[in-house]
């Protein structure tokens, strides 16, 4: 079984910076892509990075130049940067990894993390 574990998530003021990793864990082969999505109460979740799939990191327009995605660390891990904090960044932030399981197969599955809390105050 393969588990995401978000950690680093918190109370932030606006301007600041913040870090939260994505630690992926248990019977996996390889990770194919990794994002982080967000979701603020009330609102859809939405994709924030992307990193992985031989590309460059791609960002939504409203964290790009603020936001910094890793590169895949150990095989395992993935970071997000997040820097010049504003209040409508609070959200849940959420890892997603698409991921292969078996060596033999080219197939890959889609895991979530539980999420992680960001607030950041005015």
């Amino acid at each position: 079984q393969v588990r995401l574990v978000e950690s680093g998530g918190g109370l932030v003021q606006a301007g600041g910076s913040l870090s939260v990793s994505c630690t992926v864990s248990g019977n996996f082969y390889s990770i194919n892509v990794m994002h982080w999505y967000r979701q603020a109460p009330g609102k859809e979740r939405e994709l924030v990075a992307t990193v992985g799939g031989g590309g460059r990191p791609t960002y939504a327009h409203s964290v790009k130049g603020r936001f910094t995605i890793s590169d895949i660390v150990n095989g395992n891990t993935v970071y997000l940067q997040m820097g010049s904090l504003k209040p409508e960044d609070t959200a849940v932030y959420y890892c997603n990894g698409d991921i292969r399981t078996d060596w033999r197969s080219s197939r890959s599955y889609d895991h979530w993390g539980q999420g992680t809390q960001v607030t950041v105050s005015s």
